[in-house]
């Protein structure tokens, strides 16, 4: 009768949670957020050709491991003009789904000229090298999705609805829940579409590492092929956000209210702020400065322009938030030092990768299983963590995520050092590398997300109302800017620590670079030690000093 009792009060409890944490979310659903988390969807989905592009970069390209961390850095470098974007968006508001057309036809640009490079690659080649027209596809997508990303963010403050079905105002605490909510689902439509598409790679890319090489090019272009979906779909999204928007229109006429009293119940921006010069300029003027300079390509081109970015952005910022007043000003400086150092953290780069597949032996199909684990366990995690993230303090969540984040990847540097072989051997082969991967991806993947959805919910609450999608890009950049200072600190960690693939000349499969990882196990080691110890002394010093964290 007692573990009856016992079965009984566990049942009730998972029951409890269950539907405090999943249910509610979907039953907190509304028909208006569909438009945004369609064009999150569509931001997921872009990792369907991150696993192909990694493969063709390693069997088609000689470029190094540095340069593929330089590459990142300028890959990076448009999410800092999420800035004068979103105040763009503020102004032109009611034509801002022009920008997510434009930024749909960048990325169907780049996808043509990777389908091209597999599908047609003599006729490209005659045109220009492989290497020109793959970085020429890797910068164009970057900029397509901050396009559409900074519309995005705009969307989700426009789906949160001022008042109910009557024309009646919401409550505050109210709104405040739907903001929570709201930027909840799009970090669950990013990851789920990132789940969707570690689906698809599973099944296309089973068995690609023993296909010979025309028919796994074919599979590559397949791939290529199929993304091709992803501007269609946050295309769509804009046009049934208009829909939606016509729809309200009509009910609220039919409602008996006149033209000027739904244009104030609808539109959120009913008179258009005032238009900055000091953002748009300052956006212009980086422009301007890093076409010069990376056209120019001086050398430390990349450090100039992190530092000239980091100047304009922090500029821009001290303008804009004198709209706050003291005590929200330095909640929201506090937060964004934290997180900006969080995500300032530099990796091990491509080497990484390339000792997995060579060393290790995980082949496109694994990759893509560690995908679908990673981004699903994601997915179920920012359910698990969403009480978490609501009652924590961002500083007590970089935190967690620090401690826990160092942990995790132990089991990678172990591996380095030849773990798997002795679980192996103690395990009758059964924890190998293959397991120890799985196991530790299963336990990373839902720590990413996290940090960032507490400052989200904070802005799209507590910034001024006409200013909510200003405020969204001036934080997006200056948070953007860390993962660019990451991609320098990669850069500067490869020149200490270089890891070389093995490179054979295309024409006569001589070895024209031999592998190398002999250096990547104190890379991973000096990694890990930075990205200990860089957000803990962070977190001290934001404790101790006149700033707070949201």
């Amino acid at each position: 009768m007692k573990n009856l009792l016992l079965t009984n009060g566990f049942l009730s409890v998972i029951s409890q949670w269950f539907s405090a944490n999943i249910l509610a979310l979907g039953r907190e659903m509304r028909l208006s957020y569909l438009p945004p988390l369609m064009v999150y969807v569509a931001a997921g989905i872009s990792g369907m050709t991150a696993i192909v592009g990694t493969f063709y970069v390693k069997e088609k390209l000689g470029l190094s491991a540095e340069f593929l961390a330089m590459l990142g850095f300028w890959m990076m470098l448009p999410w800092a003009l999420k800035m004068p974007m979103g105040h763009l968006v503020d102004l032109i508001w009611r034509w801002k789904g022009l920008l997510v057309y434009f930024g749909a036809s960048l990325i169907m640009l780049s996808l043509l000229i990777m389908i091209g490079l597999l599908g047609h690659t003599e006729a490209m080649v005659a045109m220009a090298s492989i290497e020109t027209w793959y970085v020429t596809s890797a910068l164009l997508a970057p900029i397509g999705y901050v396009l559409q990303d900074v519309v995005a963010d705009a969307m989700t403050v426009e789906a949160v609805p001022r008042v109910d079905e009557n024309g009646n105002k919401l409550d505050l605490e109210k709104r405040k829940l739907m903001h929570v909510t709201m930027q909840t689902l799009g970090r669950v439509a990013i990851i789920g579409g990132g789940v969707l598409v570690s689906v698809a790679n599973v099944f296309l890319l089973r068995d690609a590492g023993s296909l010979p090489e025309a028919e796994k090019e074919a599979v590559y272009l397949l791939v290529y092929e199929l993304a091709l979906i992803i501007p269609l779909i946050s295309i769509f999204g804009v046009v049934f956000a208009s829909w939606l928007h016509r729809r309200e229109r009509k009910r609220f006429l039919a409602l008996g209210h006149s033209r000027q009293e739904v244009d104030l119940l609808l539109n959120m921006h009913s008179e258009p702020p005032a238009i900055n010069w000091w953002i748009l300029g300052g956006g212009l003027a980086f422009t301007i400065i890093s076409l010069s300079v990376g056209l120019s390509r001086a050398p430390g081109s990349e450090e100039i322009i992190f530092v000239i970015s980091m100047v304009i952005v922090i500029f821009l910022m001290w303008r804009l938030t004198g709209e706050l007043e003291p005590e929200a000003r330095n909640v929201l400086v506090g937060t964004a030092v934290l997180i900006f150092i969080f995500r300032a953290i530099p990796g091990p780069g491509a080497g990484s990768t390339w000792w997995m597949i060579d060393e290790l032996g995980f082949d496109q199909q694994f990759l893509a299983i560690l995908s679908l684990v990673g981004a699903t366990l994601t997915l179920f995690g920012m359910f698990i963590f969403r009480r978490f993230m609501a009652e924590r303090s961002i500083a007590y969540i970089i935190g967690f995520l620090t401690i826990v984040g160092t942990f995790l990847s132990l089991p990678i540097i172990g591996m380095y050092f030849g773990l798997h072989q002795w679980t192996a051997a103690m395990t009758g082969g059964v924890v190998d590398a293959r397991f120890i991967a799985l196991i530790d991806t299963a336990l990373e993947s839902p720590l990413g997300q996290i940090a960032m959805i507490p400052m989200l919910a904070w802005i799209a609450n507590s910034a001024p109302e006409k200013l909510k999608a200003t405020f969204f890009a001036v934080m997006a950049s200056f948070t953007n800017l860390a993962l660019s200072a990451s991609q320098l600190g990669t850069k500067y960690l490869n020149q200490i620590y270089q890891v070389k693939r093995e490179v054979k000349d295309t024409v006569s499969g001589q070895v024209t670079i031999p592998a190398d990882y002999s250096e990547l196990g104190q890379l991973l080691i000096t990694v890990t030690i930075i990205g200990f110890v860089l957000p803990l002394i962070t977190i001290l010093l934001v404790k101790h000093s006149r700033f707070r964290n949201a």
